[in-house]
């Protein structure tokens, strides 16, 4: 009959024990350099400290930011602002409005218009206003101006003429 020590089996529990820890700790790390035991704990203890000191530097990015008082030269608007409306005649782009049906009650809107500060959010309230829910949008500026593309979705009752959308549209953005 074969005896088998207690401290023995206890002994190979924890060796399992410890070799699954080990590589539960392997897969959370990501630089393993060896397979090593001390290797994956030095490797660990490197990494544990590298996020150490990426939150000590942007919690002190973040308090700067909080404590960083308000300049004038956010107050005043800048340069590319103040000559949009000269930047875009000078590359012969206009204010333009351009709906395309698509189906049901659903629509294609590209929108070109002058780029200045607050401009884009005044312009997607207006239009939301207006019955319409707004999916994929995109933004670009250059130049001056901005083209903004978006689908919509009509979400009152009635017909959608693209025509009086289009006029619709483009008096919103002359307005503003």
């Amino acid at each position: 009959m074969d005896y088998k020590s207690k401290n023995l089996v206890a002994e190979r529990k924890r060796r399992k024990k410890l070799g699954d820890r080990l590589l539960n700790l392997r897969a959370l790390v990501p630089r393993i350099t060896n397979m090593k035991k001390e290797t994956i704990i030095e490797d660990a203890i490197n990494y544990i400290q590298e996020l150490q000191e990426n939150v000590k530097f942007l919690t002190g990015k973040l308090q700067l930011l909080e404590v960083e008082p308000f300049s004038e030269e956010e107050a005043n608007p800048k340069r590319e602002e103040t000559n949009t409306v000269e930047d875009m005649k000078k590359c012969g782009i206009q204010e333009n409005v351009e709906v395309s049906y698509m189906s049901g009650n659903k629509v294609q809107i590209k929108i070109i218009f002058e780029k200045k500060r607050g401009k884009f959010t005044k312009l997607l309230e207006a239009i939301t206003s207006h019955g319409f829910q707004l999916s994929d949008t995109s933004m670009t500026s250059s130049k001056g101006a901005t083209l903004v593309s978006f689908f919509a979705e009509v979400t009152y009752d009635g017909t959608l003429a693209v025509e009086e959308t289009r006029k619709s549209l483009l008096q919103i953005v002359r307005s503003m």
